[in-house]
């Protein structure tokens, strides 16, 4: 390269970059980050089916104090619920919404020892869940602990289909 080419190389005006490819990369980082925040501490622990008209979970699962999540289906609805055991060693049983916001169909997710609303962002503590029930509340659904298992009336989470329709 002569000295000629090389000192038009360095007096071109510089290539306009587009801002547009560093905003989007931001824009998809700043949205994982939100949805890890929002759905990171949720644990999906899959779909179960009944047997004898029960749904039986190893209370042992539950130990960590983590929120399970789980899907029940019935007649092609998913029927969504969670189980945790709280700060006081109780088992929590409740479905995944509530009388006031389930047309949203956003459920909840877990923050320390406490269950939160997706959509309107109530926060209730773990130790409350299946004593307290109604407005934005977790449904709560009955639960018998015997033999090491967390058992589920199938025909009570049927009763909960309308939630998820």
């Amino acid at each position: 390269m002569d000295r000629q080419e090389k000192q038009a190389q360095f007096a071109a005006p510089p290539k306009k970059r587009g801002i547009a490819w560093p905003l989007i990369a931001l824009a998809v980082v700043l949205a994982g980050a939100a949805g890890w925040l929002v759905f990171g501490s949720m644990v999906s622990a899959g779909e179960v089916t009944a047997s004898g008209g029960r749904i039986a979970i190893p209370a042992a699962t539950l130990d960590d104090g983590k929120a399970r999540f789980f899907t029940y289906r019935h007649d092609g609805t998913a029927i969504r619920f969670f189980l945790l055991k709280s700060h006081d060693g109780v088992i929590r049983a409740a479905l995944d919404t509530c009388d006031v916001c389930y047309r949203e169909k956003k459920g909840y997710r877990q923050e320390g020892d406490e269950m939160v609303c997706n959509n309107c962002n109530q926060r209730f503590p773990s130790d409350q869940i299946n004593e307290i029930k109604g407005g934005c509340n977790p449904a709560p659904i009955e639960r018998d602990i015997a033999g090491g298992q967390v058992l589920l009336s199938e025909a009570e989470l049927r009763q909960g289909k309308r939630y998820f329709q």
